[in-house]
């Protein structure tokens, strides 16, 4: 009776020592309350100060908008031909020819040595005026194709710096992410490729229906940073002339007299990209979760 009565107690014992150890101490109470209260101290904080210089704010809204969609386009756009250039890139690194692994390798390792604003004015006057001599202008090409749909007037008169711009941070974050790519492809075990190939399934299939689809699950957190500072290197076109969001920063601090008023604009355009790159955070926070679900 005493071993059963010994047994039967010891559980209730350990659950009363788990709960005692986990319930919290009184000064991190104390510290969780304190950290609240400066968030919201410098909420209310940041929120006065922007309604200080409201005067200001209403006038440039307007115009930080209008530069905030143009950094959201040209990053949506450039992000959509860095997965080409990234996924052709990964698929180079797993190639079995020597030759395609050693171009997609070269490619790689040369993009990520040098500097983007190096290659951005590269991609301008380096290759731009090539083409150029070679009788192709994509401004001359937009304008045309938009005349036809009676809509010329869309085309910006400095939209050889956006197409150059966008093919350049499409080529510099496509070696980024080939290596988020390749990566995420090796991790997956290669058992299972093994056991789809046992199947019958092909080499093509066995990608596309056992392989990238775990990868996936790997690759959108790496992928989500490398978003995110795109977003932010973006504000890198305005060398060429590009009226993005830095850009209409710049153009519209500088003139302020005051210190004050121009320390204010500056801020005001952080706050946008904040805008801009938080949720993408948030986005891939939820995405990680949700796929990390079944595992």
């Amino acid at each position: 009776m005493a071993d059963i009565y010994k047994e039967r107690s010891e559980p209730l014992t350990t659950d009363v020592k788990a709960r005692l150890e986990t319930k919290p101490k009184s000064w991190l109470v104390v510290f969780d309350y304190l950290f609240y209260a400066v968030v919201v101290v410098a909420v209310v904080g940041f929120v006065y100060y922007l309604f200080s210089f409201r005067n200001l704010l209403l006038l440039y809204l307007p115009v930080f908008l209008q530069g905030m969609l143009i950094t959201l386009v040209i990053s949506l756009v450039s992000m959509v031909f860095a997965v080409i250039f990234g996924f052709m890139g990964a698929l180079g690194r797993l190639s079995q020819v020597p030759v395609v692994r050693w171009l997609a390798t070269t490619y790689v390792e040369v993009v990520r040595g040098t500097p983007i604003l190096v290659q951005l004015l590269l991609w301008y006057y380096g290759v731009g005026l090539v083409l150029s001599n070679l009788g192709f202008d994509p401004y001359t090409i937009a304008y045309q194709a938009m005349t036809a749909l009676q809509n010329n007037s869309l085309v910006p008169d400095a939209f050889n710096g956006y197409f150059y711009g966008i093919i350049g941070l499409s080529f510099n974050y496509g070696a980024y992410l080939t290596e988020v790519f390749r990566s995420g492809i090796q991790s997956v075990d290669k058992g299972q490729a093994e056991a789809a190939l046992s199947l019958g399934l092909n080499s093509g299939q066995v990608m596309r229906r056992v392989v990238l689809p775990q990868s996936i699950r790997l690759t959108v957190p790496p992928f989500t940073n490398n978003f995110i500072t795109l977003i932010q290197d973006s504000a890198l076109l305005s060398i060429l002339s590009v009226i993005e969001l830095e850009h209409t920063t710049f153009g519209l601090a500088l003139p302020q007299l005051h210190a004050n008023d121009k320390f204010f604009v500056f801020i005001f355009g952080a706050v946008f990209y904040l805008v801009l790159c938080y949720p993408l955070a948030l986005l891939a926070r939820h995405f990680e979760k949700r796929m990390a679900a079944a595992y």
